[in-house]
């Protein structure tokens, strides 16, 4: 068995052992839906997951090795199972009705007036 904040450091889910101590502290690491300490046992056929507070979305993967120390990316994957949703497509971006060409330098008084109607609502 291992630690819980060992072992999501040992395969890359918190960038170093301390943020995963104070992730598990802060309740941020589940292990089978319960709430982890950083203590916390963590045996092969765990789900742990764990809420990155980084890219703001929950991490779910199942344990298939236990590893006590740091290890490659390859290794670290092999590690779990990655049970994570994918994440939804990012809408388009819808072209405003005010667009500057990129390069253009600063925008006049004129482009800085028309900016500041469209946000204010005025167009709508």
């Amino acid at each position: 068995m291992t630690r819980v904040d060992q072992w999501v450091w040992a395969v890359r889910l918190a960038p170093s052992r301390s943020q995963a101590t104070a992730g598990a502290k802060a309740g941020h690491i589940r292990i089978n839906g319960e709430r982890a300490k950083p203590s916390a046992a963590v045996k092969v056929g765990d789900e742990v997951r764990v809420y990155n507070t980084h890219d703001r979305r929950e991490h779910i993967v199942v344990v298939r090795a236990l590893l006590a120390k740091r290890v490659g990316a390859p290794q670290a994957q092999a590690a779990y199972d990655d049970r994570t949703p994918a994440l939804p497509p990012r809408p388009e971006r819808v072209p405003t009705p005010f667009e500057r060409d990129r390069g253009s330098g600063r925008p006049t008084k004129r482009d800085r007036r028309l900016l500041d109607r469209l946000r204010s609502g005025e167009f709508d």
